[in-house]
């Protein structure tokens, strides 16, 4: 059996897909599965069992020897959230309890950490094990992923070695394609660009606060989702060289590039206007992010990204325009 947490969320419902595609069966869906704004993303996809995330744990202790493979990619993903009572419970208890039941049972682990670990990026977007405790995330769901990562760290260096047989985190930077339909406010520049388009004919873009920086000139490593869905896929039927790793393309792209990319994939003429950040998020924006993606390449996975303009004109042609999901 291979399990998904997240499993009805953007990256864990295309990551079923992607596994069902290449012949993978035995599959456990693992989430919370009461939103029905989601139901979409798991349509049509064999799945051997539904689990609740609230009895996962006691689940995997009725069945941790019939596992093969965990991919927990469940998390509150939210950015904008400040409750630290939820993304304790949601983000690091449930993460780690998964990965020292994944010690017990000896089955390999590929977990969900994020590039707002990097916070501002002053400490440059280098990934691995090492001096991740002078990463400062802007935001506290940053921060829940940063918890994670350091605990595992601990675990990592202890002398027993307490260990899953494999694991890597994997630091996801921005992910975007078909699936994310139900994210709302958190879905992807692309989604958000390809709606304003068809219903205003402009795309509003943020203004920028930051002196040398114009506006539409913020920059970010935007990574196409069957990227993503590659490199987890190479890491498990790999299972080899478990680390932190970085997850973009390496290649930092503007705001403007990304929105000419949706107006040409539509046809149509570019009309961008550039509105006032939010205030909850003005402190704490990433105006620069880039990944440094040697230790993947180090680890094996040699094959190239896909272009920005080549996935958003996937995206738009292919699964915007006609509703279709992975």
């Amino acid at each position: 059996m291979i399990v998904i947490t997240g499993a009805a969320g953007f990256i864990g419902s295309a990551l079923i897909g992607e596994l069902i595609r290449k012949g993978y069966g035995d599959l456990i869906a693992v989430d919370d599965f009461s939103f029905p704004e989601k139901q979409h993303n798991l349509h049509g996809k064999t799945i051997r069992s539904f689990v609740h995330r609230d009895a996962f744990h006691s689940w995997l202790d009725n069945h941790g020897r019939d596992v093969q493979f965990v991919f927990h990619i469940g998390a509150r993903t939210n950015t904008a959230e400040v409750d630290w009572t939820v993304l304790n419970r949601l983000n690091v208890d449930f993460t780690e309890l998964l990965f020292e039941r994944c010690t017990q049972y000896s089955i390999p682990l590929i977990y969900a950490s994020s590039a707002a670990t990097y916070g501002n990026g002053s400490l440059g977007f280098k990934d691995g094990l090492d001096s991740i405790e002078q990463l400062m995330p802007l935001n506290p769901y940053g921060s829940s992923k940063q918890q994670v990562d350091l605990w595992v760290k601990e675990q990592f260096e202890r002398t027993e070695k307490s260990l899953p047989p494999f694991w890597a985190g994997f630091k996801f930077f921005n992910v975007f394609g078909p699936n994310e339909y139900h994210k709302g406010r958190m879905a992807s520049v692309v989604y958000h660009a390809y709606h304003q388009i068809l219903t205003e004919g402009n795309v509003k873009l943020f203004k920028s606060y930051r002196d040398g920086i114009e506006d539409g000139w913020q920059q970010r490593d935007f990574i196409w989702i069957k990227d993503v869905l590659s490199v987890l896929i190479f890491f498990m039927e790999e299972r080899k060289h478990s680390g932190l790793y970085n997850l973009g393309t390496g290649n930092a792209r503007t705001f403007l590039d990304l929105t000419h990319s949706v107006f040409s994939a539509l046809n149509k003429e570019t009309s961008i206007e550039f509105v006032a950040m939010p205030e909850d998020i003005r402190a704490n924006y990433q105006y620069f992010t880039q990944a440094e993606m040697t230790s993947i390449r180090n680890a094996g996975y040699s094959l190239p990204f896909t272009s920005l303009e080549s996935a958003i004109d996937e995206y738009v042609v292919d699964y915007l325009t006609p509703g279709k999901f992975l």
